[in-house]
């Protein structure tokens, strides 16, 4: 959506993206400047609604007053003139001091309720309008006039209470006038309070309304002052932009003359340029070729190397067992079977590295254990004859769709070079060759180990480097970890990586070991499908 917006804003021309410009800066303003007077109002407001609340407990106190005077001071004056009995007073007097005392309850938590408010409130006007001394004597005022009416009203409640006696004793004139004297002077000190309330909740108003318009004065200089501001860089800003734009509209009538200059004479060098390419994409070629024909010729005899040693060692174990009167039927069946089987694989060989960098080879679905029993099968004979024995663990059978002979290479490449290690580094008795493979998820993971004593750390991270060998170049040519490295990421896209470790590999003793950590993915779906 943004993009789609740009793309359409830059077909505008310069002025009406200068209209713009102003347009949404104005309009921005005006939104400031209503925000700020519906805040500066909702404040306003709040302002009178907290006088309102001010002057609501007032009638409470009025309602006290209006009892004291009515229900009590008249009934007393009926019980004077006999118009009615005691009796007869006592209910509407205790029903009357109820709602007393219920009225004063209830203005005294509406006035605390009230006061925390009206106390922050009254700490941001006194800044500016109340000292701290005439804020807490109003405080210690409005303290001292409640404290007076709590003390009347007990003494109130206590002369009530002994008009009983009293009329026993038929001594009721004297607690009467003591009576009357009271509840006028609790009116007095009501009164007081409610003129006490009422004139701070004037002067709250007016110190607010003050405040309020100090408020408004500010914003609205404030507004104008930006307003004014935003508008001098808006048009510093467009005519800023006006002076780059001319002088970006000069710089691009120079260089279009430049191009129109140059694409005059393009033609010409474009054929050129194409001819001299031409050549140097036929020599390439050429060298390409003659590359890659190197290449595999190196790795076909990498490969052959093992088998035909392999071979070797079979023709002489003929001439050996002749010359000791024991070569057997048995015997001569079973060498050219194994010198067969490893023809069959030379001639494999070819056909893989034929097809080696086609990206037309075509996967099957083997077993993993199968493919390292057949790698280890091609060199028995070199490990048998240097004594280097070999476990293969497999919890249980897992199947990939993968190229078998690339896997098939890679494991004697590195059955090869754990071969060289353990021939160097370790004595006859003690070579061992352990391939552990398990799933996870869903790739297989192959541990590659021999005891040969590890990788030098200085080697280690160029192992992988093509060309790049640690033997004599009749013994080896460099490339078969860059190859096995090349067909395990790139055509099974997986990962192989190397680390030196200490392993029990005999289950008696530990060794120095070099690890290759093999990660392939099984490809559950491919496996199903082809299935």
């Amino acid at each position: 959506m943004l993009r789609t917006f740009l793309s359409y804003f830059d077909k505008f021309n310069f002025a009406l993206k200068t209209n713009f410009l102003i347009f949404i800066i104005s309009n921005g303003m005006l939104s400031i400047v209503i925000l700020s007077l519906i805040s500066t109002f909702s404040i306003k407001y709040d302002f009178d609604k907290l006088y309102e609340q001010r002057t609501k407990p007032l009638i409470k106190l009025e309602n006290i007053k209006d009892t004291y005077t009515v229900n009590i001071q008249d009934t007393l004056y009926d019980i004077e003139n006999r118009q009615i009995t005691y009796t007869q007073a006592t209910e509407v007097i205790n029903l009357a001091l109820q709602l007393i005392e219920t009225n004063w309850k209830e203005y005294k938590r509406s006035n605390f309720t009230i006061k925390q408010p009206t106390i922050y409130l009254g700490n941001i006007i006194k800044k500016f309008l109340v000292t701290q001394q005439q804020f807490y004597k109003n405080e210690t005022l409005h303290k001292s006039i409640s404290e007076n009416i709590d003390k009347k009203m007990i003494n109130i409640n206590a002369k009530l209470h002994n008009l009983e006696i009293a009329n026993h004793n038929n001594n009721l004139s004297e607690e009467f006038s003591k009576l009357h004297l009271e509840i006028n002077a609790i009116n007095i000190y009501i009164t007081s309070l409610i003129n006490y309330d009422l004139t701070l909740a004037l002067n709250e108003k007016r110190d607010t309304e003050r405040v309020f318009d100090v408020i408004i004065a500010v914003s609205m200089i404030s507004i104008v002052l930006i307003f004014l501001f935003s508008i001098i860089l808006s048009v510093l800003l467009i005519n800023h932009f006006k002076r780059l734009h001319n002088i970006l509209e000069i710089k691009v009538e120079a260089k279009t003359k430049e191009l129109v200059e140059l694409n005059n004479s393009l033609e010409k060098r474009v054929v050129q340029e194409v001819k001299n390419n031409r050549k140097k994409d036929i020599i390439m070629f050429q060298q390409a070729r003659l590359a890659s024909l190197g290449e595999m010729l190196n790795n076909i005899a990498h490969q052959w190397r093992q088998p035909l040693g392999s071979i070797t060692m079979i023709v002489q174990s003929f001439q050996t067992k002749m010359l000791l009167g024991k070569l057997t039927d048995e015997f001569i069946n079973e060498k050219v079977n194994d010198a067969l089987f490893l023809a069959e694989n030379m001639s494999n060989t070819l056909d893989d590295f034929k097809n080696f960098f086609s990206p037309d080879k075509t996967k099957k679905i083997f077993n993993i254990k199968e493919c390292i029993e057949h790698s280890f099968e091609l060199s028995k004979y070199a490990l048998e004859k240097e004594s280097i024995k070999y476990n293969i663990r497999v919890k249980k059978d897992i199947l990939i769709n993968s190229y078998y002979n690339e896997l098939s290479h890679v494991f004697l490449n590195l059955i090869n070079n754990s071969k060289d290690a353990l021939c160097s580094n370790v004595n006859k008795n003690a070579r061992i060759i352990k391939v552990i493979v398990k799933q996870y998820k869903d790739d297989v993971i192959i541990n590659f180990i021999d005891n040969g004593g590890g990788i030098p750390k200085d080697i280690a991270p160029k192992i992988f480097e093509p060309y790049y060998t640690t033997k004599y170049k009749s013994a080896g040519t460099g490339i078969g970890l860059y190859m096995s490295k090349q067909i395990i990421e790139k055509h099974m896209y997986g990962s192989i990586y190397q680390k030196n470790i200490i392993h029990k590999i005999d289950k008696e003793n530990n060794y120095p070991c070099s690890l290759f950590i093999i990660k392939i993915p099984i490809l559950k779906k491919e496996i199903e499908n082809a299935e």
